[in-house]
């Protein structure tokens, strides 16, 4: 795909491209320094498919709506300290595809140019679907809610890839305030209410934009609506969000029904959560035996132990030999950082970054990277070992 950037110096032209380059090597980025309303001979038929202008005000946007009215080819992306309602709004009707702040967050911007060059595939090219990720609690209180939502966060910190945490313990889900305080203006039954007509732009904006490369779907806020969704509902939603995202994680809950049951089809891993305590490997052990009645290949199910001690009463061994699987990932524990992460909802990369947990997350992040997956074929037998 090709970009064009244009600014109002050539520092920052450059400054600019170089964020835009380093999101991929397969961008051909040029750059031109030029007033808005020059717009047209800046680009000067170069023909790119994307326009990045760095630096508009609120008076220019009428300078970039006479652009965007001549080339509706031309995608454009605004980069502006003005963020308030007015520009904003003045920005949509001009055509502009999305309004940024100044480009200290390198991540949001190349989210942002990942979102248009996906649009842009040549026709006949392979769809590139996100990885499904879908973390279940073997018991009540297993912490899967907290890994869920915490390796969404630390996913979407890694190279600009974006991730979409989807929230489908329906009657009791939390993921967001594990991430965010923000008050979601929809909800998973929502988008299921409005199922017929679901697609990038209706799951967006459903969604709370927690950073520029995550944005998570909360569960409803009463029981009640959580009967409304359908398995239907809930395949459409993650194959459509497998379009947008690089990364879809899904907090599954822990009842078994055929809402969960479609997600668990749809993912391609699965992630069983787990303490070592008696009523913790039993309940795991009736779901190892779930898995296999649904024919589900033996790598596509990842046991992760929660709150893992060393020296506990249930050793891993003990665990491996009774699930029949050789490798199983934990997650130490560090009961501080973790309440004060839950209780502040604030991810624990950013609430406690030397915490034990947050490095194990970021080991697990590290072994998701498309590059990690393609070296081994089952990543998790790298990550922490059998210990």
């Amino acid at each position: 795909m090709k970009i064009k950037i244009v600014a109002a110096n050539l520092q920052r032209a450059q400054h600019v491209a170089d964020l835009v380059r380093a999101s991929s090597p397969d961008l051909d980025v040029l750059t031109a320094v030029s007033a808005m309303s020059e717009l047209p001979r800046a680009v000067n038929g170069s023909r790119p498919n994307l326009l990045v202008l760095d630096g508009v005000d609120l008076d220019e946007l009428d300078s970039v709506g006479e652009f965007t009215n001549a080339r509706p080819d031309v995608e454009t992306i605004v980069i502006s300290s003005d963020n308030d309602a007015e520009f904003l709004l003045k920005a949509m009707r001009v055509g502009v595809r999305e309004v940024l702040p100044p480009p200290t967050d390198s991540a949001a911007l190349q989210a942002a140019v990942q979102r248009a060059a996906r649009k842009h595939r040549p026709v006949g090219a392979p769809a590139e679907l996100g990885e499904v990720l879908a973390f279940m609690a073997c018991k009540g209180g297993s912490g899967s809610s907290f890994l869920a939502a915490n390796v969404a966060h630390v996913l979407s910190a890694r190279d600009g890839r974006t991730v979409a945490l989807i929230d489908l313990d329906l009657q009791f889900g939390d993921a967001l305030l594990m991430l965010s305080d923000h008050t979601p203006s929809s909800n998973v039954a929502e988008v299921a209410r409005n199922v017929a007509r679901l697609d990038a732009e209706l799951l967006r904006a459903a969604m709370v934009q927690v950073s520029g490369t995550l944005s998570v779907l909360p569960a409803p806020d009463e029981i009640s609506q959580a009967l409304e969704v359908q398995a239907e509902h809930v395949e459409a939603i993650i194959n459509q969000a497998r379009q947008m995202f690089d990364y879809v994680v899904i907090d599954v809950g822990r009842t078994i029904n055929a809402v969960s049951l479609r997600a668990l089809d749809l993912a391609t891993t699965i992630l069983p959560v787990l303490q070592l305590s008696v009523p913790n490997v039993r309940d795991a052990r009736r779901l190892r035996d779930l898995f296999r009645s649904l024919d589900y290949a033996p790598q596509k199910i990842q046991w992760l132990v929660n709150r893992f001690q060393k020296n506990g009463d249930i050793g891993l061994e003990s665990l491996q030999q009774t699930l029949g699987v050789k490798t199983i990932a934990t997650v130490p524990n560090h009961f501080a950082g973790v309440t004060a992460s839950v209780n502040q909802g604030v991810p624990i990369d950013r609430m406690a970054k030397k915490s034990p947990v947050t490095r194990a997350l970021l080991d697990l992040a590290q072994r998701l990277s498309p590059a990690e997956r393609a070296k081994k074929d089952s990543w998790l037998s790298t990550i922490f070992g059998n210990a």
